[in-house]
């Protein structure tokens, strides 16, 4: 039974006791107080009687009349009179009467007054005895008006009482019910800070509970910051504040390998001329100075480019990487003239950089890319240019086609449904099963056409603003296959930011989950880290629109905002995948061994599973269990 069960019905019994004992101590009163009332009466009118007689004549016939006309009066059960020897001389009796009340009633009340007595004279001898009896039913009647008016008052003061007593339990039931929920969420691992409510009580238990979450946050903030300071000394310059050589390439290989982001791009590598000269010439506190209005340059140009990539691959050369933009020589020009102006004080007005720009293909790899960029740049140094210069244009490039042409294809393809899900295992490592598949969506354009990759049609329906539509549709996909392969495994279906922010996007997806209930326990969302965090909100939102649904929810390609994991423990995930990139070559990588550790001790503080993303070779495999991660999906995952 709850607490609230047993407040109500110990002030329900209370009440109840209560009023039924002051009931019976006032019952048994009247009770007592009429008995008394009918002890005086039967005393006093057998005197009255006695007197009469007295000064009457004694023979039997008047005595009898005058005993006749007051039981006839209908207030007497017995009137008697006696000789002096005992016996009967006159009698009248009635049968014991009750009147309105109850039979029952009187059992339980008896009312027993004992009889009047008096002596009846003649003269100076006693002539007899008069013994009288009033009739009781009037007491009873009197005693059960009042019962029952007692009982009245009774019912409507209980009523009263406990309409009170619940008015005064749901107060304590909403600040109670808080503490209750905080108290869940600790155990699960989520931190929220409750209002303090005005009870005193209850206001104490909220504030030390309230004071133990912020001291577990303050902890947990604590960690997450050691290891982000681990986290960017390892993958970070520590002058321009840009990814360092090993780990730009890491990020630009998962780049030019993922389905997610534009199938091209471009890519620039900035060189600074004579930075030893630089060093001697301005001394190293200047020289650190030219080096970080250099980079705070770099990325104020590109800034504007979603998805970019920045790194510092040695003392002198830095390289860009801008998804999905076609042509950057107008960017090129444009920020070989701002690092000029930024510079020049500290330049002497000399030139202080070559840059080199191409576009790139998915499928490639990043260091023939890179090599023909540096092509680029020796030509241009060798030649005296000093002006961005072109590197060799790859081949295969996609026609152009229109914004317009774009939507038309894409609203055929999900209208026509053209649209599948491609399965990716992802094992889990308590004992090497599959923990569920990842279904990259893939699309074409043509009833018989070539199935493309996400890559080159997803950044098109971002602009166009149709990612809600696809991904209602690879949800239904994902939803389908569930349903019509019972024995298959979990699916995971990615989401894009843009569609959380649309209330209709997440109404419908609710529908679509609830009409598949029974289905939610098999169905894994997952939202990139870049959009979760730059759409919080709305991730937050959509998050509790699944609330009372068995869904995983989780964040893909973590790591690269870990600092920002605080935000994350109270919104109820399930799962972080980190980034390939921190994976990349795991096995040497002592650094990001000691910062994927420590990620992953975190996440499974606030009861979060961690998964790798991205893994190429069994050596990277092996190492990701000693670290704590809980599975794995990349290329090393064999597909049955």
């Amino acid at each position: 039974m709850s607490l609230f069960r047993q407040l109500m019905l110990a002030v329900a019994l209370s009440t109840l006791l209560s009023f039924m004992g002051s009931a019976v101590v006032s019952l048994l009163s009247s009770r007592h107080y009429l008995e008394q009332q009918l002890i005086l009466k039967n005393e006093d009118n057998a005197s009255a009687l006695a007197l009469l007689i007295t000064q009457q004549s004694k023979d039997p016939v008047t005595i009898e009349l005058y005993v006749a006309a007051l039981f006839d009066s209908g207030h007497y059960e017995s009137i008697q009179v006696f000789d002096p020897k005992g016996r009967l001389i006159v009698e009248r009796q009635s049968p014991p009467e009750t009147g309105e009340a109850p039979a029952w009633f009187t059992h339980l009340l008896p009312i027993k007054p004992t009889a009047g007595r008096a002596q009846i004279s003649d003269g100076w001898r006693q002539y007899g005895m008069i013994e009288l009896r009033s009739q009781s039913k009037f007491a009873y009647g009197e005693l059960w008006q009042g019962a029952s008016s007692m009982a009245g008052w009774l019912l409507l003061a209980s009523a009263i009482s406990g309409w009170i007593a619940a008015l005064i339990l749901k107060r304590l039931r909403e600040p109670l019910g808080r503490v209750v929920e905080q108290a869940r969420a600790i155990c699960e691992r989520r931190f929220s800070v409750i209002e303090e409510p005005k009870v005193p009580e209850l206001k104490q238990l909220a504030f030390a509970m309230n004071t133990m979450v912020g001291r577990l946050k303050a902890m947990f903030e604590e960690e997450a910051a050691r290891l982000d300071a681990v986290r960017r000394e390892v993958n970070y310059d520590s002058i321009s504040g840009f990814a360092n050589r090993m780990f730009f390439f890491s990020q630009f290989s998962e780049l030019l390998k993922s389905e997610e982001h534009a199938h091209s791009g471009s890519l620039l590598l900035l060189r600074i001329i004579d930075l030893g000269g630089i060093n001697q010439r301005l001394g190293r506190l200047d020289a650190d100075r030219f080096l970080k209005i250099f980079a705070k340059t770099i990325e104020a140009a590109v800034a504007a480019h979603p998805g970019h990539l920045i790194g510092r691959l040695n003392g002198a050369d830095f390289a860009v990487v801008l998804p999905g933009l076609d042509d950057a020589e107008v960017l090129a020009n444009e920020l070989f003239e701002r690092i000029a102006n930024e510079v020049s004080h500290l330049s002497e007005g000399a030139a202080v950089v070559r840059i080199g720009f191409s576009d790139y293909q998915q499928g490639k790899e990043p260091g023939p890319l890179m090599g023909m960029l540096d092509g680029a740049l020796a030509e241009a140094e060798a030649s005296g240019e000093n002006k961005p210069r072109r590197a060799q244009i790859s081949s295969g490039l996609q026609q152009r086609t229109t914004a317009v042409q774009w939507a038309e294809q894409l609203g055929a393809a999900i209208e026509n449904g053209w649209l599948r899900l491609v399965g990716l295992p992802v094992i889990g490592f308590g004992q090497q099963k599959l923990m569920h598949q990842e279904c990259p969506l893939r699309m074409r354009f043509l009833e018989e056409g070539e199935w493309q990759t996400a890559g080159k049609f997803l950044p098109m329906a971002t602009r166009l603003q149709m990612t809600a539509e696809l991904d209602i549709a690879a949800t239904r996909l994902a939803i389908n296959q569930l349903a019509s392969e019972p024995n298959s495994p979990d699916l995971a279906v990615n989401l894009s930011g843009e569609s959380l922010q649309s209330e209709g996007f997440r109404k419908k997806m609710r529908e679509l989950i609830q009409a598949n209930a029974s289905l939610s326990g098999r169905l894994w969302l997952e939202v990139s880290e870049a959009s979760a965090f730059a759409h919080l909100d709305a991730f937050r939102a959509f998050r509790k629109d699944l609330t009372g649904f068995d869904c995983h929810i989780g964040i893909e390609h973590f790591g690269r905002e870990f600092s920002r994991i605080g935000i994350l423990h109270d919104l109820g995930l399930h799962y972080l995948k980190v980034d390939g990139s921190f994976i990349n070559d795991i096995d040497t990588q002592s650094g990001n061994q000691a910062f994927l550790e420590g990620l992953c001790q975190i996440a499974h503080n606030i009861g979060l599973l961690v998964i790798a993303e991205g893994v190429k070779r069994p050596e990277e495999l092996s190492m990701l269990p000693k670290l704590g991660f809980d599975g794995a999906t990349g290329p090393a995952i064999p597909r049955e």
